[in-house]
């Protein structure tokens, strides 16, 4: 029997997140044609603490373990990782101009995606995507300019967000993001086990997840990897809402 050549989907995809360090003071850009999407403009330089404060000041550990050497809540396993704030790594970012960042999630891990967070300041800036690659850009803190290859620029403040290039019809395109929100006492309604896997950043609130037969205490800052077919569930606790960015490859083919 005449077996049938697989056609490979693209291996890596780039989910970033760009924290910026005051309001108004990044700058960034990309090339590869349309994709721009916003959301509602924030008021974060209104005065305040920024909406999503805790993700970039977040609590590292409880008081009583605070002066605790070596102490981590951060867990890596076959198929699942929890990485927190503490063991977050920023280094000059490939491509980038005066810009620091600490890569969350990567292929090194069991993934075929990357998300990392960036950190810019005046004067910083990006390359466009490397060819090929999706690019979703969200923005955590202050505000950043967009400049997309027809010259158009656009300004994104918190809660804003991009994706480059323009998304065809098409298997190589699998990128799929959702903003989950959660109030205190909700939870998912099913154990989920399926074929996709996810990226996770926990934006605002605390929970529980379970990822296989482990249960987390979680919370904003938080970042969260899950591999095909590890089981998993989420309930927020706290007084607060639940709000957290989630990434799912929906298009993919299982058999590669």
């Amino acid at each position: 029997m005449a077996s049938t050549p697989i056609r490979h989907l693209h291996p890596l995809f780039l989910f970033v997140l760009v924290a910026s360090l005051r309001c108004g003071a990044a700058a960034g850009d990309g090339d590869g044609g349309e994709g721009f999407c916003s959301a509602e403009p924030s008021s974060e330089c209104s005065g305040g603490q920024p909406l999503y404060w805790k993700v970039t000041h977040p609590t590292l550990a409880p008081a009583h373990l605070q002066d605790l050497p070596g102490f981590t809540r951060s867990v890596f396993k076959r198929d699942h990782a929890l990485i927190t704030p503490e063991s977050h790594v920023f280094s000059p970012l490939p491509d980038w101009i005066n810009t620091l960042g600490a890569y969350l999630i990567s292929p090194a891990i069991g993934a075929h995606f990357t998300m990392y967070l960036a950190n810019m300041q005046d004067g910083s800036k990006s390359a466009p995507p490397p060819k090929d690659v999706e690019r979703l850009i969200f923005v955590l803190q202050g505000s950043i300019s967009l400049s997309v290859g027809t010259g158009t620029t656009h300004s994104l403040s918190v809660d804003s967000y991009a994706y480059l290039p323009l998304l065809p019809t098409s298997l190589l395109y699998d990128f799929n993001i959702h903003i989950m929100d959660f109030q205190p006492g909700e939870y998912l309604n099913v154990k989920e086990v399926h074929y996709n896997q996810h990226g996770l950043l926990l934006l605002e609130g605390q929970g529980i997840y379970r990822l296989g037969d482990s249960w987390y205490p979680v919370q904003a800052g938080d970042t969260i990897w899950m591999a095909p077919f590890v089981p998993q569930w989420y309930a927020a606790l706290g007084k607060t809402r639940t709000r957290y960015l989630l990434y799912k490859d929906v298009n993919r083919n299982p058999l590669i």
